[in-house]
């Protein structure tokens, strides 16, 4: 049987989903006030990274499964840029924390 998935070399880990951040003024109030405040009360701790709206990879090779909190947080992790969350390059440690903001137009099951 030959495998279906790629190479993880060839793979390629795209650093937008094409989404937009927020539905609407609200929404994005609240992911903004929840990432600054997180940033702000994590500020002196250089081993927790905060992030909002970033492409988070689980797994490697498998760039299908991937989800964008609107806020992470990964403890033991170094703060710093990034243009998505590769758990993989990040010592498999997944973000222990994360925030969504349902919209108006959320349905109750969400």
């Amino acid at each position: 049987m030959v495998s279906q998935l790629q190479p993880t070399a060839d793979v390629f880990y795209p650093d937008s989903d094409g989404q937009p951040m927020a539905d609407n003024t609200e929404q994005f109030r609240w992911i903004v006030v929840i990432q600054q405040n997180l940033e702000w009360m994590f500020t002196d701790n250089a081993t927790v990274f905060v992030a909002g709206d970033l492409l988070w990879y689980p797994v490697q090779g498998s760039r299908e499964i991937c989800t964008a909190p609107d806020v992470l947080v990964a403890f033991d992790r170094p703060k710093g840029k990034r243009g998505s969350y590769q758990q993989w390059k990040e010592n498999s440690i997944a973000p222990q924390v994360v925030f969504e903001i349902l919209s108006p137009s959320n349905t109750r099951v969400e």
